[in-house]
Formats: structure tokens, C-alpha cells, sequence
């Protein structure tokens, strides 16, 4: 099968042929190998397409149970573990994580609450120890390693992605406030992903096998300048230079090449920043059920309602001094904005991206939940072309 022969699988409902047409195009004209697509409204799954490869050789078709590595699209599952353990009680955006957490009081962040802590205004975007894969396997060895951080800014000053230490802290408020001291992968998978039927895993149990994970494949050469048009230079050169925030953010723990994500070794640990497994049906269906309110989904009106205002900034984004660009966290999501918008027009979504393109999001205003997966990695920060053309089909449907 070529591109401009790609078999398209799946349904659209009437109305939403545009998006099924946008999507071809991703394959056509914008290097897709293999990817999904679906969307929620009001309760009702009105598109859910699947095409292509789940191999960089082309040979294994992607299916309708193809799950993929989704990277920070892991965090709006984990925001959404957060949003249950508030809306049970066990937690309050505005407390001090030492509250919980006494000994993460150290190195001056005795002051720092769950909210500026989620929100990535906490200063620990990177960790002084080294890390592997295997040290991630044991929780109560990594929480003194946590405490211990000093903040890399005065905390709630500034904002700077954390891009994989967030889940970390997140888990450990989690272990600490659960009567039952659950990690939050096992919380997530009881608590919301077993009510909602949803197929996502923080922490990939080996018995699930590898079979319909997709590969990734990275984008290189020729490719970069084919179909990207978004680079991220600024951090390649930290990365370059092993030195800067975003080294330092991106680079502890080591977990490999990012293409190298679908192997054991990196799904099992629970990273809930950064090691989700999951496919798009899965995050239209959280971010559906959040945005229009449903009872399987364990978080209060109260909280849905929080999640859904434009944030305490307005709409106005802050400089990341992590990824060098301008943006808004919420509550442990990104938030619309003029500087990456997404949903209405009144800013009210929220979602999170991942590395390489994937992205879900909720639109409280349509009661819309999207989502898309797919398994070439872009390289855009925020706003991989692929996922914005799809919106943008949804969008016009809805019109």
C-alpha cells in the first residue's frame, strides 16, 4: 500500500466526512505511517478511524486495537488521577504538597502547593541524581531522591515544563494520600480507566505483550524538511551542549532514543509524566466524559468546572523556560490559548500533547473529547501539523 492509496478503517458520523478526508491527508501529504483519530460528542463516539502501518517497514497493518507510547499525552491521564484524589478529598489544589509530603519541605519548597507543583511553577524540572529505567522500579527508593531536590527557580515565579519529573511527584502524592497506598498507575487503572473502558496503561504490565504495540519510527533526514516545518532548535542545541534546563528536563532519567519507546524495559516503570500506552479512542473517551460531565469518570462537577475556566491568567501565556516558547498549564493540563489554541474559541479547553504529535484535549463549550495517536514523530513542540488538521476538520464539522 502506498500513501495515496491508504485504506481509511473505521467510522464518521453524518457531517464529519471532512475529517476522514483530513486525515487521508495526513497520509497523502504529511509523512503518516500509521495513526488514529477519534472524537466524542455529547456521549456519542461520532468519529473513530484508524489507517496504515504499526511498523516503520510497512508490513503490519495498524488496527482498531493498536495501542502506541504517547509520551506527555500521559500527563492528562495523570491530571485526571490528581482531579479524582481532589474530588475524593484527599487532596486541595491549594494545600502545600509538605502538607502530605512533610519531608518535601527541603531545599526551600516548604511553601509549595499542589497547584503551583502540577502547574510546572515548582522549579523541579530536573533532578541532580542520575537516574535509570530500573531505579524507576522502586518507589520508596525514588521518593527521598524527590524531597531532596533543590527547586531550579523560586517556586511559583516561573513556569518551565517538567517534563518527566511532574509524573514522578504527582505518583508519590498519590502513594501518600490513597488509603490504600496505591502508585498512581494502579489508581488510574481502578479508578478511571477500568469505569470508563478505556485502553490505557501507566505502567505496561508484561502479561498485555508487545504484539499491537505500534513502533515509532523517528523523522530524519530528507523528512525533517518534507513534512516539518516546526523545529525545535533552541533545545536541540541544549540537548547538543548537555547543559540548560531542557537537557536537564529531558535527560534524567535516560530512557533512550524516544522512536526506541515500545520495548518492556521503558513501559513497564511507571512514569506518568511520559510512558503512557494508549491508542485515540482512549483519550476522546476521557476527555468526552470530562467535558460533558459523565458519572463513570470520578471527579466533581466542582473540579470539571475548574478544569474548564480559563485559569487564573486569563488567557495570557508565560514564557517556558524549558521549552522556550510561550504557554499555560491548569491543573496539570496545557490550556487554550492565543499562543497555541485549540477547541473554542473562548480558551475554556484543556488537554496535553506528547512528543511527536500525539494529542487529546476536552472542549467543555461543544462537550467535545479528541484524541489522536500516531507513530512517526514529529518534531513540533506544541502544534504538530497533523493533529491541527484534524481539529480543524472537527471543528468546521461543528459549524
Amino acid at each position: 500500500m502506498t500513501a495515496t492509496s491508504v485504506t481509511i478503517h473505521g467510522d464518521v458520523d453524518e457531517g464529519f466526512g471532512g475529517v476522514a478526508d483530513a486525515f487521508r491527508r495526513n497520509f497523502t501529504t504529511h509523512g503518516e505511517i500509521g495513526a488514529c483519530v477519534a472524537v466524542y460528542r455529547d456521549d456519542k463516539l461520532v468519529v473513530d478511524l484508524w489507517a496504515g502501518h504499526r511498523d516503520r517497514r510497512r508490513k503490519v497493518e495498524w488496527e482498531r486495537d493498536t495501542i502506541a507510547p504517547l509520551f506527555s499525552s500521559t500527563k492528562g491521564m495523570a491530571a485526571f488521577t490528581i482531579a479524582a484524589a481532589v474530588s475524593a478529598g484527599l487532596l486541595d489544589y491549594d494545600e502545600r504538597v509538605a502538607h502530605y509530603w512533610p519531608e518535601f519541605a527541603a531545599n526551600g519548597k516548604d511553601e509549595v502547593t499542589v497547584r503551583q507543583l502540577i502547574d510546572h511553577q515548582a522549579g523541579l524540572s530536573g533532578l541532580d541524581v542520575d537516574l535509570r529505567l530500573d531505579d524507576l522500579l522502586d518507589l520508596d527508593a525514588l521518593a527521598p531522591i524527590l524531597a531532596a531536590q533543590k527547586p531550579a527557580w523560586r517556586p511559583g515565579t516561573k513556569h518551565g515544563y517538567h517534563a518527566i519529573t511532574l509524573g514522578f511527584y504527582e505518583g508519590e502524592l498519590i502513594r501518600r494520600v490513597d488509603p490504600e497506598h496505591r502508585s498512581l498507575g494502579r489508581y488510574f487503572a481502578e479508578e478511571i480507566a477500568a469505569p470508563l473502558g478505556l485502553d490505557f496503561f501507566i505502567g505496561y504490565p508484561e502479561s498485555e505483550g508487545l504484539e499491537r504495540v505500534a513502533a515509532l519510527s523517528a523523522t530524519r533526514g530528507l523528512d525533517v524538511a518534507r513534512y516539518e516545518r516546526d523545529l525545535p532548535v533552541r533545545i536541540g542545541i541544549d540537548l547538543f551542549r548537555k547543559s540548560g534546563l531542557a537537557y536537564r528536563a529531558l535527560s534524567n532519567p535516560n530512557i533512550g532514543a524516544p522512536e526506541r519507546a515500545a520495548r518492556q524495559k521503558f513501559l513497564t516503570p511507571e512514569i506518568p509524566a511520559s510512558n503512557g500506552v494508549g491508542n485515540a479512542r482512549a483519550l476522546a473517551t476521557a476527555y468526552g466524559a470530562a467535558a460533558t460531565g459523565r458519572s463513570e469518570l470520578p471527579v466533581s462537577a466542582e473540579v470539571l468546572a475548574e478544569l474548564g475556566e480559563p485559569g487564573r491568567d486569563g488567557t495570557v501565556p508565560a514564557h517556558d523556560l524549558v521549552l522556550y516558547t510561550d504557554s499555560r498549564y491548569h491543573l496539570g493540563f496545557r490550556k487554550s490559548s492565543p499562543a497555541f489554541a485549540f477547541g473554542s474559541p473562548d480558551h475554556r479547553a484543556y488537554g496535553t500533547t506528547g512528543l511527536g504529535g500525539s494529542f487529546g484535549f476536552a472542549d467543555p463549550t461543544t462537550g467535545l473529547g479528541f484524541g489522536y495517536v500516531m507513530n512517526r514523530l514529529g518534531l513540533a513542540i506544541l502544534d504538530d501539523v497533523r493533529s491541527r488538521n484534524l481539529r480543524t476538520a472537527v471543528f468546521r464539522a461543528l459549524a
